[in-house]
């Protein structure tokens, strides 16, 4: 039996339980448009922009452990998704990206839109420096075995974003339908690689015998699912834990073990203590620049004068920064599972490390009351620091928080508690602006009876504000508390402390300082928007936000401060060798 390509396709995105396909339309995909709208069980989430599809996939995928879907056009829609597809990427999210591209027996002849000034029939390669592969599918029969292989390659190993790439002919061809049937019957659970006993041991061992052993835990932890298994060994050794910015709330942040956030935006407690280890274990990281203070010894991590251990999925990344003394090539749920049950064998009774659990607990009272001015400051426009306080007062322990790039990242890694594993979804490795508003209506539509907060600055929502018309279509309850210095704050304090000018990062010039109201950009979309006008304002308004249970926009003026650094980045020995200061206020 034959049927059409469009059809089969929707037929095997059923099979595999998609439910929300993000995307846009275009002339190359509408016959695939029209087969969603058969389905039963799946939803077509229709953007204004293609880079707003995939970063809402993003977030979606994130939120629900379940591979993001994205359809596109050919040439500006692929090219609009591609900063949204290259940051999912970096994150290693899984990603499935269909794309229409022009008709193959026009391969060659420069049809509308088609992108090809160095290699006919070559759109496709636009992806591939950041995607774990690219396929263009010419022929009809081919592609049931390439949407396995994406779908399976997306999820397996180091997770990340595939691209499919198809002829709109192909969509609207027959194929024989027994080809679907084939893939449609395989295996969606692989068996995932682990540790041996004997490599736990030594791991174990090594631990129980440091006299300042840390674990360093990275984004991998969570998107392993393996936040209980590291809270339990942790607890057994009685370890402390320090994490990257994509590691944070992998341990919640209330637990007494947590150290808190390395690096640049880190605290002086935790780059001391980490620097000062004489073993680590690191866990699903990758030892990013900023996590690490550029890599400069005095600052995060002094490796190898503390010896490192390391498992990760993925072999790049095993010694990429710092020479191990144990690596392992396993997945972090599976390879933890080998490590509490050799640690419990090793350690029936565990270890009691009461000395250092009372230093955490005396230096994260110390952080609290240095934030505790500007926590009950009144003044306005607001400080952002009683901003994160008041978010976090309100919000229920589940709630999931989007942040973008600037104080509402840093700040938030740094001074804002995260409770529930796998509810801070921001943007690590590409740090992409524009990430936060429309990652929330993915995680939204992901966990509908979830608290949803996006936090974020003016720069970042105003990127991608045609988010709200998503929103409103699809009646999704996202809360975006914009955070609005009226300017790109994190850079303009960088570039004041550097070259005491603010040139092009604060928005406006002289007279006109051009604020936005971003309430009344709600407003236009058919979405509430809230100005608040005062501190006093700001918590109530979130409250009466919250349980509308529809979008709503909160516009809050607010102070640019710089958000405070303990470690370093080494940009500033290019701009201003030998000075101490990184940012500076603006206001």
């Amino acid at each position: 039996m034959k049927d059409l390509v469009s059809n089969q396709i929707v037929r095997y995105l059923e099979a595999r339980e998609v439910e929300h396909i993000f995307g846009l339309c275009g002339h190359t995909n509408i016959a695939l448009l029209a087969a969603l709208e058969k389905s039963a069980s799946i939803s077509f989430i229709n953007v204004r922009h293609e880079q707003i599809a995939a970063h809402a996939a993003d977030g979606y995928a994130r939120a629900s452990k379940r591979t993001g879907v994205v359809l596109t056009h050919l040439g500006p829609g692929l090219t609009n998704a591609a900063t949204g597809v290259a940051n999912a990427a970096l994150d290693s999210i899984p990603m499935v990206v269909i794309a229409g591209d022009v008709p193959s027996h026009y391969y060659g002849k420069h049809p509308h839109q088609e992108i090809n000034l160095h290699a006919d029939a070559a759109q496709w390669e636009i992806y591939r420096p950041f995607v774990k592969r690219a396929w263009r599918v010419d022929q009809a029969h081919l592609i049931a075995e390439v949407l396995d292989k994406a779908f399976t390659l997306a999820e397996s190993g180091r997770p990340g974003p595939v691209l499919v790439d198809v002829p709109m002919d192909v969509f609207s061809a027959e194929v024989d339908v027994a080809l679907f049937d084939k893939v449609i019957s395989n295996t969606r659970s692989l068996a995932k690689p682990t540790i041996e006993e004997a490599v736990a041991e030594q791991i174990v061992q090594n631990l129980i015998d440091a006299d300042r052993p840390v674990l360093y835990v990275g984004g991998g932890i969570v998107a392993a699912d393996a936040a209980a298994e590291l809270k339990e060994f942790a607890e057994i050794l009685s370890l402390p834990v320090a994490h990257s910015l994509m590691g944070k709330g992998a341990l919640p942040d209330d637990s007494p073990l947590v150290l808190g956030m390395t690096g640049f935006w880190g605290t002086a407690f935790v780059n001391d203590t980490t620097r000062t280890a004489d073993w680590i274990l690191a866990l699903g990281t990758r030892f990013a620049e900023a996590d690490s203070s550029s890599w400069y010894s005095e600052y995060t991590f002094d490796i190898p004068a503390t010896k490192l251990m390391q498992i990760d999925i993925d072999p790049a990344e095993l010694g990429r920064n710092y020479p191990l003394e144990i690596g392992a090539l396993a997945d972090l749920k599976s390879a933890l599972t080998v490590l509490i049950r050799v640690a419990r064998r090793m350690l029936p009774s565990g270890v009691q490390r009461d000395e250092l659990l009372a230093k955490v607990a005396e230096n994260r009272a110390t952080l609290k009351s240095q934030n505790a001015q500007a926590q009950a400051s009144d003044a306005w426009p607001m400080r952002p620091e009683r901003i994160l306080s008041e978010t976090r007062a309100v919000l229920p322990a589940d709630a999931i928080i989007t942040t973008d790039v600037g104080w509402n990242k840093n700040g938030v890694g740094q001074q804002f508690d995260i409770l529930t594993p796998g509810t801070f979804l921001t943007p690590g490795g590409f740090a992409t602006m524009g990430f936060g508003a429309p990652a929330a209506v993915g995680a939204k539509i992901a966990h509908p009876d979830r608290v949803v907060v996006s936090l974020v600055g003016d720069g970042g929502f105003g990127q991608n504000p045609a988010v709200l018309a998503t929103a409103r279509e699809e009646n999704v309850a996202v809360v975006w508390v914009v955070m609005n210095n009226n300017a790109f704050g994190t850079i303009a304090g960088l570039e004041k402390a550097a070259f005491d000018t603010t040139y092009g990062t604060v928005f406006g010039k002289g007279d006109d300082p051009m604020y936005t109201n971003f309430a009344a950009i709600a407003e236009a979309y058919g979405v509430t928007g809230v100005k608040v006008d005062s501190a006093a304002e700001f918590r109530p308004a979130l409250e009466r936000a919250i349980a509308l249970g529809a979008p709503v926009v909160i516009d809050v003026s607010m102070v640019n401060v710089p958000t405070p650094t303990a470690g370093h980045w080494n940009i500033m020995d290019i701009y201003s060798p030998g000075e101490t200061v990184h940012h500076v206020a603006t206001d």
